[in-house]
């Protein structure tokens, strides 16, 4: 039974990628921090492209200059600055371009030197400058492809502008009064009415903490693979940076072994993948370059000529760690546990660097994903609120019964607007008595959220899609799940305007509700079961909703999936996806990746499960099986109704939208979901991409509301088939270098169709 479920597991689930998403400072649009005045642009926004960290720097100082930061008003001392650059960078240089071409008192300051990014990078190193049409803001740009020609390129145009650097090494930034104070290391301080950090991803190298990761022979960068020639190298790392020293060093005459923690690349550019497979001696290793008889092969890092295959050797040794450096060798250790002695003269550690994220601790700058005090108090007390909200709206419990008792908001309603409710005919006589009951306010804030956000959600992402997506939301929120239910039909039922027999099927006469009938049901024409339990789980059957939910269910909702995936319903239909895409729009980027999230999936199954049993009981019950009724009874009302539909649907749901996105009850909890999740595995949608293009940079999976590992499937060009996916669009629009679209395949996982409806700004600016 075991291995029946961790394969259904893992066929549903846990066999997508779950790679995890980098932490870095928390920015707005124009790259503001919770600090006010202190910005950041460049690498840290997320973007590790050389045009976007010019345009970036521009960008960040011409919104300085027009905002009330230099307003006059605020004009500061002479000795402080309108802008302090910290870091002499792409983005630092063209900060520094702009300010002085708008008149901006500004310094630069540097601790190491200038484009030392550039400078550190392997002699003739290729640079990545895509995309080939963007034109980035401001004076400074970029057209070599070269490393020396590209430092070249940036070093004369900053001459021409006479921008000079303050060697300086800042240590924190502090408010004080109106300005800036940047604490600089062994000098007096700077101040400034703005600072802007450009500091790049010029962290600490990130270290493998193993014995004799001190000795001479290791290194984390390489300059020139020529001083290696003939040498045994290991190249530590499964990036691009270690894959392109890799590359480099067999190219240049060296037996190089590289040794990677996985067991197989899922981040770096596909031509880098497939060098290393080409170099390869690993037997089992297929070279994938497209051309494997041409005498020029190009990749990432370089033109690699047909001649240059036995100029060194590649091996790959995945998955291992390296658990000891010694004077002539290493010790690595496989996945079962072997160790094995590598010989070398020579180690590259290429895994990465950490972000400057201490410096902006030091300085009071929240970091994504990182939670102090305040926010478990924020979280703690907004879900308390949601607990009484949820209770309050939901009735039958101790918390309505009180507000009840003393008449308490909207229960004294009914004495307010009694002159209107003794004409229910009219349609304010109507709306007076739906005001009466708590799920009216809950709706008409539902709705008007929705409305609110959902426009500011056009604003802010502006592609077709975005607008279609979001409008459609919003009418069939405000229009079938509150002006329908609660304004509508009971006014058409109050003057007799609905057929009876179509009243009576769907809406049935009880005395405890205050129109009559029950014209809340009529949300079951949206929210389909076991979303929406109520019009299944009934004393006795309506027959008319069986049919409405079994069609909805079983008929509607798999053709839809069939065609255009899981987020035709979650993305464009239903009221908590659209909650989730307007009112936790901001918020996606907090939700939480990697494996053991991707096992939470799972909970979906047991709840969908528990759904099932209880249809069952409710079917036997009706047909007269004994006993089954009371313990139907009590599992509905008592434990999945609470459970399901208050607790974790309401309160858990809605409770964590500021500090784990919005998605947390679409994709952990929703019994429909994890319904449409068995659908999703036979439909023809899949979000596309050009592996060409995308440069790892994991921008699509950082947005991503369900927590997807897109970048996996991007950079190999594979179509995105995860289940999870809800059509929302963030990754497609995100994309820097418009990767990303939306498509069909066929059963051969084949393009067939691609959605006519824009989804990326590149795109749209390519014609794409």
């Amino acid at each position: 039974m075991f291995g029946i479920i961790q394969r259904y597991t893992h066929w549903l689930h846990t066999r997508w990628p779950s790679g995890h998403v980098e932490r870095l400072p928390a920015v707005g649009e124009n790259g503001e921090t919770n600090v006010p005045g202190l910005f950041v642009c460049g690498d840290l926004t997320g973007i590790p492209l050389l045009k976007f960290s010019l345009d970036s720097g521009v960008r960040t100082v011409r919104h300085i200059a027009e905002s009330p930061l230099l307003s006059k008003d605020s004009e500061p001392t002479e000795d402080t600055f309108d802008v302090v650059i910290i870091g002499a960078g792409v983005s630092g240089y063209a900060a520094a371009v702009e300010a002085k071409r708008l008149g901006l008192s500004y310094r630069l300051l540097e601790s190491a030197t200038p484009l030392s990014t550039l400078i550190n990078f392997p002699k003739q190193k290729p640079i990545y400058t895509y995309p080939k049409e963007m034109t980035p803001q401001g004076e400074l740009q970029v057209s070599a492809e070269i490393k020396e020609a590209l430092v070249e390129e940036l070093q004369a145009q900053v001459g021409q502008h006479g921008i000079e650097t303050v060697e300086a090494h800042a240590e924190r930034i502090e408010r004080e009064g109106k300005r800036l104070k940047v604490i600089l290391s062994g000098r007096e301080p700077i101040y400034g009415r703005t600072v802007i950090a450009a500091l790049g991803r010029s962290g600490n190298h990130r270290t493998l903490d193993v014995p004799g990761e001190d000795l001479d022979k290791v290194f984390n960068r390489l300059y020139d693979p020529k001083d290696f020639r003939g040498q045994k190298t290991l190249v530590v790392g499964g990036g691009d940076s270690a894959m392109e020293t890799a590359i480099a060093l067999a190219k240049a005459g060296s037996d190089v072994t590289l040794s990677y923690r996985k067991k197989d690349f899922s981040r770096p550019k596909p031509e880098n993948v497939d060098m290393i497979l080409a170099l390869s001696e690993n037997p089992n290793a297929e070279a994938s370059v497209e051309d494997p008889d041409s005498e020029r092969v190009t990749t990432a890092s370089g033109d690699f000529l047909a001649e240059d295959r036995g100029a060194g050797s590649l091996t790959l040794k995945m998955p291992t760690d390296v658990v000891e450096i010694r004077p002539e060798s290493a010790i690595l250790r496989d996945g079962e546990g072997n160790s094995e002695t590598i010989p070398n003269d020579v180690v590259f550690t290429m895994i990465g660097r950490e972000p400057p994220l201490d410096f902006f601790r030091r300085s009071g700058v929240r970091i994504q994903g990182e939670w102090g005090i305040k926010n478990y108090a924020a979280m703690a007390s907004f879900i308390l609120f949601c607990v009484w909200m949820y209770l309050w709206k939901s009735g039958g419990n101790p918390i309505n019964n009180f507000w009840v008792a003393h008449s308490w908001f909207p229960y004294n309603l009914s004495k307010a607007f009694s002159h209107l409710m003794e004409n229910p005919k009219s349609l304010l006589g109507t709306i007076a008595i739906s005001m009466t009951q708590p799920a009216f306010y809950y709706g008409l804030a539902y709705a008007l959220i929705v409305s609110i956000f959902g426009w500011r959600r056009i604003a802010r992402r502006r592609t077709p899609y975005v607008t279609k997506q979001t409008l459609a939301l919003i009418l069939i929120q405000v229009i079938p799940l509150f002006i329908l239910p609660y304004i509508l039909l009971p006014w058409m039922g109050h003057n007799g305007w609905l057929p009876r027999t179509f009243a009576d099927i769907f809406f049935p006469v009880v005395d405890y509700d205050p129109h009559g009938r029950e014209y809340w049901r009529a949300a079951g024409f949206i929210l389909a079961w076991p979303l929406f339990i109520h019009n299944v789980f009934t004393n006795e059957p309506l027959w008319g909703w069986l049919v409405v939910c079994f069609l909805q269910t079983f008929v509607l909702i798999p053709a839809m999936i069939y065609f255009w995936g899981k987020g035709a319903y979650c993305g464009w239909i239903c009221s908590c996806g659209a909650l989730a895409e307007t009112l936790g729009d901001t918020h996606r980027t907090k939700m939480p990746h990697g494996p053991k999230w991707n096992r939470l999936n799972m909970a979906g199954q047991v709840i969908l499960f528990f759904g099932f049993f209880l249809l069952l009981l409710r079917i036997l019950a009706w047909l007269g099986v004994p006993g089954l009724g009371g313990v139907f009874y009590h599992l509905n009302d008592k434990v999945y109704k609470f459970t399901v539909d208050i607790f974790l649907a309401g309160i858990i749901g809605v409770g964590l939208y500021f500090w784990f996105s919005g998605r947390v009850w679409c994709r952990f909890f929703c019994p429909l979901a994890a319904l449409m999740h068995i659908y999703t595995r036979f439909s023809r949608f899949r979000i596309l991409s050009e592996k060409k293009k995308c440069i790892s940079c994991n921008v699509c999976t950082s947005v991503c509301h369900q927590g997807i590992d897109v970048m996996n499937f991007a950079n190999k060009g594979v179509p995105m088939n995860d289940p999870e996916c809800v059509r929302c669009s963030a990754c497609v629009q995100s994309c820097p270098t418009g990767v990303l679209y939306f498509g069909q395949v066929d059963s051969n996982e084949n393009e067939i169709r691609v959605d006519k409806t824009p989804a990326s700004p590149v795109r749209m600016n390519e014609g794409g």
